[in-house]
């Protein structure tokens, strides 16, 4: 049996529950603090890091009497970030002990203010729980290195679900009466992830149906603009290439779209309408109108995107190609307002959110224009 020391996230009960997969009130929880260290958040990073800081005290917890398949979830969990078992000597309420704690070299992440538990939870205690979940499914599966270089879309899956609950209920109906769902599968995840649930659900006439097999497409949430300058009448799009159009069979896989991009972990629409915006164009936008907030295809995906109208001027340089993820290759282009709906109404173009934001500018272009 091993005790381990812990000073950042793993602090947060619910995550240790995670990771560890039993509940808090089987885990032998001591509070402790390792003298002479100090606890920082990594610079720009949602996670903390230890440091050697004379005259501080970094205040955690002991676990006591970890067994080596504890230290095996735990080891996947943070083995892949850099973080290894070290020798310390803690204190608690009865004396110093003995103990291991999971280190990383400070050259490892660039260090940032001093960290604290009830912040880091408020803010990102339940996207972490949500990460952990899908992490620790794939325990068994994947190596920590696996993990770690797919950490980011799991972070940014994560959010979406967090985001997800925040929605209304329905009135008319009971989730925990009306759904009956067994274990959730992940049995692939990589940029996207596929989830697999067996389910049966409450039919219109009350009773219960069937159970089914259901999977969805796991995306995240994602924000599309289609920039617009009223005083030149004019709209800008960009057009890439879409593996899925390609695996479909479509001979013209390159698709003219809006701006557009997932949001990263924390990131609210409006600031990612604006990084996609000058990421893929080269431009500024001056005011965003919301188009609507809708899930891309109910049937399939969990995509849940934030359509807007951005406001900018077009009459200066645009960039003629851009895209900074890796793989990408955008070309941009600027057409009439006139253009663009001929085009919408001679079926030319086939991407959802162009269509539905090119048929709200239809609607509010006049109202758009009278501000000038």
């Amino acid at each position: 049996m091993t005790d381990l020391f812990f000073f950042g996230t793993l602090r947060h009960a619910p995550l240790l529950s995670i990771v560890l997969g039993r509940g808090p009130a089987q885990i032998d929880i001591t509070p402790a603090e390792l003298p002479d260290h100090a606890v920082h958040w990594v610079r720009d990073q949602p996670f903390p890091i230890i440091i050697a800081e004379a005259g501080a005290c970094a205040q955690g917890m002991l676990v006591r009497g970890l067994s080596g398949a504890d230290l095996a979830r735990l080891r996947f969990y943070e083995g892949g970030f850099g973080y290894d078992l070290v020798p310390v000597t803690v204190r608690t309420g009865n004396g110093k002990v003995s103990a291991q704690m999971f280190f990383a070299e400070e050259e490892k992440w660039p260090v940032g203010a001093l960290w604290s538990l009830a912040d880091w939870a408020a803010r990102w205690g339940a996207i972490s729980e949500e990460a952990a979940r899908e992490v620790m499914s794939l325990f068994g599966r994947w190596s920590p290195q696996d993990v770690a270089v797919r950490f980011d879309a799991i972070r940014r899956r994560a959010a979406a679900r967090v985001a997800a609950r925040q929605g209304a209920p329905d009135r008319d109906r009971d989730l925990s009466r009306d759904v009956r769902a067994g274990d959730h599968r992940l049995p692939y995840a990589n940029f996207f992830a596929l989830e697999e649930v067996d389910l049966s659900v409450r039919q219109h006439d009350g009773t219960m149906g069937p159970k089914v097999n259901r999977a969805a497409l796991v995306v995240g949430q994602a924000a599309v603009v289609l920039p617009y300058d009223p005083a030149r009448d004019e709209v800008l799009l960009v057009e890439q290439f879409r593996a899925p159009v390609y695996l479909a069979g479509d001979p013209a896989p390159w698709v003219w779209e809006p701006v557009a991009g997932l949001l990263d972990p924390g990131e609210d629409a409006e600031t990612a309408a604006r990084r996609e915006a000058h990421e893929e164009a080269g431009i500024e936008i001056d005011r965003l109108e919301p188009v609507a907030q809708v899930y891309s295809s109910t049937g399939s995906s969990t995509e849940f995107l934030h359509l807007f109208v951005g406001l900018t001027q077009l009459d200066g340089p645009v960039a003629a190609t851009g895209g900074t993820d890796l793989g990408e290759d955008i070309r941009t282009a600027i057409l009439p307002f006139t253009e663009l709906i001929d085009r919408v109404d001679a079926g030319l173009y086939r991407d959802m959110p162009l269509v539905t934001t090119a048929l709200w500018l239809a609607r509010h272009r006049g109202r758009l224009r009278s501000a000038l």
